[in-house]
C-alpha cells in the first residue's frame, strides 16, 4: 500500500528525471545543430542537398527558441500533465479527425497529422533504446504508489515528451520538412537522453533500496561507443548554447548485451497478454476457438480485395504502392473486419493484429518492394491469430517466425544504399502466395513455407546473389582446406606413432605438409597427379631422415635431395607460406637429414617404408568424417596474410568473450544484417554462410567483399561491440511493443 513517504519518494524521482530531461536539453540541441553541420559536408543529390542547407539554417537560427520552449514545456508537463495528448503512434485517415468514428465529422489539418507522425515515430525510437531502462523505473514506480499501471500522459512515458519536443519545434518556428531531414540525429540524441534519464533516476532510487533486486540491464549496458568492455568512461562536457552551464556525467560501461532473446520477446508478449485480459478477462480463455462464419467470410473478403489493389499490373510489373496507401487501405479493412466480428475477443485480435502490422508497413528499412508482401500477410496472420491461442503466447509460432526471418533478410541500415535482389524479392513473394493459398491450414503452412524459405537462403548465398556468391565459394574452401589438412594431420599421427622419425621432420609433416596436402587437393583434387606428387614426396622425406649408413644409400639420397627439396618449396608456396618461412624449414629439415648422414637417425625398415606409401597412396579413404573434425583457431590464422581483395579472414581484434556471447555467436541466422568496425572501416554486413557446426562464419558488404570470422574471433568482436546487429530485437517483437504503446495510451481501442 502506498504510504506518504513512498508517494514523496515517486514524486521526487519525477522531478530528477524532469530536471535530468531539461538540462540535459542543451547538449542535445548542440548536438543536433552538429549533425546538420556534418550533413552539409556528405555528398548528396541537388534536391536533398538543398534540403540540408535549409535544415542547418532554419536550426541554427531558431535553436535558441527551441531549447528554451522545450524546458518550459518539460517543466509544465511535469506540474500539470498533458490535457490532450492523441493517442501515441495512431494515425488518423487524412483529413478526418478521429473523433470521425463517433459520427463526428471534424476535419483535420495535414498539420497536426504529420506533428502526431513524427511524434509517434519519436517515442518509438526512444523506446526502441530505453525500453529495459523504462520497464525497471515504472516497475519502482508503480510499486512505490500502489497502482497497477501509469497514467496515460505521465511524464516518464515517452510519448509525452515526443509531444513536447515536437509542440516546441513547431512553435519556435520550424517546419516539419528539417525535422524529416535530420530525423536520424534527433532520433538517436533523444533516445540518448532519455535512456540516461531513466539510468539515474533508477540509480538514484537503487540507492534507496527501491527494488533493488530488479535485473538492471541499465547498468551493463550498451553505449554509443561501445567498444572498451569493462571500464568507466567519463561522458564529454556538453556546453550549452549561449553559455549554458556545463554538465558532466558518469557512466558505467559494459560489455554489448546481445540481442534482446527469447526471455524479452516473451515478457513484451506476457504485458501484451495482461493488458488485454484486464479489458477482455475472457481473452485467454475464448482464444483458440474457431471464427465465427461472418468474421471468416470477411476475412477471406479482405485477402481477395488486397490480392486484387496490389498484383502486377498487365505488362508484368509489380504495383508501387506507397505506405500511406498501404496505411489507409490497412484502416479500412480493419473497420469491416470489426463489424464482420461476433464478439469482443474477435475485435480485439482485429486490433492487435492491425497494430502489428501498422507498424511493421511503417518501418523505413523494409524496402518499397518486398512491403506490400507483408501487407498481404495481415489477413493469414489475421486468420491464424483467431484460430490459434499460442500465436500471442509464444515466441517461436511459425508465423511470427517467418515475419522475423523475411524481415531479417531485407532491413539493412540504409536501404537507399542497396536493392533486395530480385531471386530474394521473388521468393518472399511466392512464400507469401503459398500462405494465402491454403488459408484453411493454420500453423502447417507457415511452419512448411519457412522451412522452404531458410534452404532457398542456403542456395541464394551460395549461387544466386551476386554480391556474396564468390565470398561464399572462398570461404567453403578454406573450410574445406582446414578440414582437410586437420584429417591429413589426424592420420598422419596415427601412420608415424610407431616409426622412428626425425622430431624436425615429423613436426614439419604435421604443421606445414599437411595443409599442403589440404591446399592441393583443394586446388587440383585429391586424386590429381599434383596432389599425388605432394603424396611421394612426404614419403621421401620420411625415407631420406631415415639413418643412411651405406655409401650407396648417401648417394641415393643426394640424387633425390635436389628434386625433394624444389617440391617442397612448390608445395609451401602454393600453401602461402612467404619465402623467408619457406627458408626457416628448409633449414630444419637439412639439420634433420645430416642426422640420418652421420647415422645418428633410426633407420626405417623398407617393408615399412612401403606400408607407409601404400597408406599415403590412400589417404583419403582414411580420412575422419568431416563433420568430426573440430576447426582450430590457431589454423585459421594462419590464414590471414593471405587475403585478397574478395577475402579477409579476421586474426586480430575483440576481446576474451563469455560463454554468453559464444553462445550468441552460435545463434546468428544466415541474411540477417550487422555493422562491423574493423581495419578502420565501419560498414553493414549481411550473414551469408555458415560452415560446419557453425565454426566459421562469412559476412559480406554490398559491395561484395567477405569477411571470414571463425567461431572464437566472432564472439570476441560481439563481445567488444565490433560487431553490433542492425535489429537488437525480432520485428515481431518491436511491432508488439509499438502496439503496447498504443494501447497504454487508449485501451477502449480494443473494445471499439
Amino acid at each position: 500500500m502506498a504510504t506518504a513517504n513512498t508517494m514523496a519518494l515517486a514524486a521526487q524521482a519525477r522531478r530528477r528525471y524532469t530536471e535530468a530531461l531539461v538540462h540535459g536539453l542543451a547538449g542535445v540541441v548542440q548536438a543536433v545543430d552538429g549533425g546538420a553541420r556534418e550533413l552539409l559536408g556528405k555528398r548528396a543529390e541537388h534536391g536533398e542537398a538543398a534540403k540540408r542547407r535549409e535544415a542547418a539554417t532554419e536550426l541554427h537560427a531558431r535553436a535558441s527558441t527551441w531549447l528554451h520552449a522545450m524546458e518550459d514545456g518539460l517543466r509544465q508537463a511535469a506540474q500539470q500533465g498533458i490535457a490532450s495528448v492523441t493517442r501515441a503512434g495512431d494515425l488518423p485517415r487524412p483529413g478526418v479527425s478521429s473523433s470521425a468514428r463517433m459520427g463526428k465529422l471534424s476535419l483535420v489539418d495535414d498539420d497536426t497529422i504529420e506533428r502526431e507522425i513524427l511524434s509517434s515515430r519519436l517515442a518509438l525510437a526512444v523506446m526502441d533504446r530505453a525500453s529495459w531502462e523504462f520497464t525497471d523505473l515504472r516497475s519502482r514506480v508503480t510499486m512505490l504508489e500502489g497502482r497497477e499501471e501509469l497514467d496515460t500522459h505521465d511524464l516518464l512515458r515517452s510519448h509525452v515528451l515526443a509531444r513536447v519536443v515536437i509542440d516546441a519545434w513547431r512553435t519556435s518556428g520550424l517546419g516539419l520538412e528539417p525535422w524529416r531531414t535530420l530525423q536520424p540525429v534527433l532520433h538517436e540524441e533523444f533516445a540518448a537522453l532519455v535512456e540516461e534519464g531513466y539510468h539515474e533516476t533508477n540509480h538514484w532510487l537503487v540507492e534507496r533500496r527501491v527494488l533493488p533486486e530488479v535485473d538492471l540491464r541499465p547498468f551493463i549496458r550498451r553505449t554509443r561507443s561501445a567498444g572498451l568492455a569493462g571500464s568507466t568512461v567519463v561522458s564529454s562536457v556538453r556546453a550549452g548554447l549561449g553559455g549554458v552551464a556545463e554538465e558532466t556525467r558518469l557512466m558505467t560501461r559494459g560489455a554489448p548485451l546481445p540481442p534482446r532473446g527469447s526471455d524479452h520477446a516473451e515478457a513484451v508478449l506476457g504485458r501484451l497478454n495482461k493488458l488485454v485480459g484486464r479489458q477482455l478477462p475472457e481473452f485467454a480463455q475464448t482464444a483458440g476457438r474457431p471464427a465465427s462464419p461472418g468474421l471468416t467470410a470477411a476475412i477471406g473478403e479482405a485477402q481477395l480485395g488486397l490480392q486484387r489493389r496490389f498484383r502486377p499490373s498487365a505488362a508484368g510489373a509489380e504495383a508501387v504502392v506507397t505506405t500511406p496507401a498501404l496505411l489507409e487501405d490497412l484502416y479500412q479493412r480493419k473497420q469491416a473486419l470489426k463489424q464482420a466480428a461476433s464478439t469482443p475477443v474477435e475485435r480485439a485480435t482485429i486490433e492487435i493484429v492491425a497494430l502489428l502490422f501498422q507498424s511493421i508497413l511503417m518501418e523505413e528499412r523494409i524496402p518499397a518492394a518486398v512491403r506490400v508482401w507483408f501487407a498481404r500477410l495481415q489477413m493469414p496472420t489475421l486468420r491464424v491469430a483467431v484460430g490459434e491461442p499460442d500465436f500471442f503466447a509464444t515466441v517461436d509460432h511459425p508465423a511470427r517466425r517467418l515475419i522475423d526471418r523475411m524481415g531479417a533478410c531485407v532491413m539493412g541500415f540504409d536501404t537507399s544504399a542497396r536493392a533486395v535482389g530480385d531471386a530474394l524479392e521473388k521468393e518472399i513473394k511466392r512464400v507469401v502466395q503459398v500462405v494465402e493459398a491454403y488459408p484453411d491450414t493454420g500453423r502447417r503452412v507457415f511452419q512448411t513455407v519457412l522451412t522452404e524459405f531458410e534452404k532457398f537462403l542456403e542456395h541464394y548465398f551460395k549461387n544466386e546473389n551476386e554480391a556474396t556468391r564468390k565470398g561464399v565459394s572462398l570461404a567453403q574452401q578454406v573450410e574445406q582446406r582446414e578440414t582437410l589438412a586437420i584429417q591429413y594431420t589426424i592420420e598422419l599421427r596415427k601412420m608415424l606413432e610407431s616409426v622412428p622419425v626425425q622430431e624436425g621432420v615429423r613436426q614439419f609433416l604435421f604443421q606445414v605438409w599437411a595443409d599442403v596436402l589440404a591446399m592441393t587437393a583443394v586446388k587440383f583434387g585429391a586424386q590429381a597427379d599434383e596432389t599425388k606428387a605432394m603424396k611421394r614426396a612426404a614419403a621421401d622425406l620420411i625415407w631420406s631422415a631415415g639413418a643412411k649408413v651405406s655409401r650407396e644409400e648417401r648417394a641415393e639420397v643426394i640424387r633425390r635431395l635436389p628434386p625433394l627439396l624444389k617440391t617442397l618449396r612448390e608445395g609451401m608456396a602454393g600453401a602461402g607460406l612467404v619465402p623467408e618461412k619457406q627458408d626457416e624449414h628448409i633449414r630444419t629439415l637439412n639439420n634433420s637429414l645430416a642426422a640420418a648422414f652421420t647415422a645418428k637417425a633410426a633407420a626405417i625398415p623398407t617393408e615399412r617404408l612401403e606400408e607407409l606409401m601404400e597408406r599415403l597412396e590412400t589417404l583419403e579413404e582414411l580420412l575422419p568424417e568431416a563433420g568430426d573434425v573440430q576447426i582450430d583457431e590457431s589454423m585459421v590464422l594462419d590464414l590471414s596474410g593471405h587475403d585478397t581483395g574478395d577475402l579477409e579472414v579476421v586474426s586480430e581484434g575483440g576481446s576474451m568473450p563469455t560463454p554468453a556471447m559464444l553462445a550468441w555467436a552460435r545463434e546468428l541466422q544466415v541474411g540477417t544484417w550487422y555493422m562491423l568496425d574493423y581495419r578502420n572501416r565501419n560498414e553493414a554486413v549481411q550473414l551469408a554462410w555458415q560452415g560446419l557446426r557453425k565454426q566459421l562464419t562469412l559476412f559480406v558488404s554490398p559491395a561484395g567483399r567477405g569477411i571470414l570470422f571463425q567461431q572464437q574471433r566472432l564472439a570476441s568482436f560481439l563481445q567488444a561491440g565490433l560487431l553490433l546487429p542492425a535489429q537488437d530485437e525480432a520485428l515481431t517483437v518491436r511491432a508488439t511493443r509499438s502496439a503496447l504503446a498504443k494501447l497504454d495510451v487508449d485501451p477502449s481501442r480494443l473494445m471499439s
